[in-house]
């Protein structure tokens, strides 16, 4: 199983938006696919219509080894896809983890007892740099990083970067920059032009072509209780997450055979 942390220390960066439907066209191209909410917020689960009462047991529990990851697992909407919800009790995770041997690796050492039921696990994060984020990098192969097209997008990255590098480090060496994804890109706004070049010309081909459009449709589904792809498939937010998961798989070494 190849696992992806999706993540950005920035709220409102459509983290969440790119996790939900990301997972939703990767199950769409044939794959397996796990969702995993680690943000206490719960949006992914929300957005993948789990309602708070069906969430008995979660990515809290399995932190905190009261559960495993398929115990906790529930189905959705989309076929292929499976989701480990969250809830509210996570916000205090960080704090229980201290006491705990091993608290950077307590994901990892889920995921690892998972065996081989999902081809890729894809990791929502917390707007932050926390210990329930550190989980999620020691745990993934590669990084995903949603960016806003607005003013301040390098400034936050490098931060995020930095992380990333002590995660190599001292943690897990492995960690790759699968890529960058710019979300929330507005063609009629010069300034949103100029910050998706000033990022290309930084990190060059670290950045996906696709660009996540800003859209209606992709805000209005998670009150749905459903991805964009599902609630209006014909929209272009919907039209650049396909695009977007095909690109990323072709980045996945040995996967690539499954883009088309």
């Amino acid at each position: 199983m190849i696992t992806i942390a999706v993540a950005n220390q920035k709220g409102g960066v459509g983290k969440t938006t790119s996790a939900i439907n990301l997972a939703t066209a990767l199950a769409a191209i044939g794959h397996r696919v796990l969702l995993i909410d680690l943000d206490p917020q719960g949006n992914a689960s929300t957005g993948l219509g789990i309602g708070r009462n069906q969430r008995a047991l979660s990515s809290y529990e399995v932190l905190i080894g009261r559960a495993t990851v398929a115990e906790a697992v529930i189905g959705t909407c989309v076929p292929g896809l499976e989701i480990v919800p969250a809830t509210v009790d996570l916000s205090g995770a960080e704090i229980e983890l201290v006491e705990f041997e091993a608290r950077t690796h307590r994901l990892r050492h889920a995921l690892a007892r998972a065996g081989d039921r999902w081809d890729i696990a894809l990791v929502d994060c917390p707007p932050s740099l926390g210990l329930l984020t550190i989980n999620a990098m020691v745990a993934a192969d590669s990084l995903l990083v949603p960016l806003q097209c607005e003013f301040f997008a390098l400034e936050g990255l490098s931060q995020l970067l930095s992380t990333v590098e002590r995660i190599r480090s001292r943690f897990n060496p492995g960690l790759a920059i699968l890529g960058v994804a710019l979300t929330m890109y507005d063609r009629r706004n010069r300034l949103t032009d100029q910050v998706a070049s000033d990022v290309r010309a930084v990190l060059g081909k670290a950045v996906f072509e696709t660009v996540i459009p800003r859209n209606v449709r992709l805000s209005e589904a998670p009150s749905h209780g459903l991805p964009a792809l599902i609630y209006d498939h014909r929209c272009s937010g919907s039209e650049a997450y396909m695009a977007l998961a095909r690109e990323l798989i072709v980045r996945l070494p040995g996967r690539g055979a499954k883009a088309a």
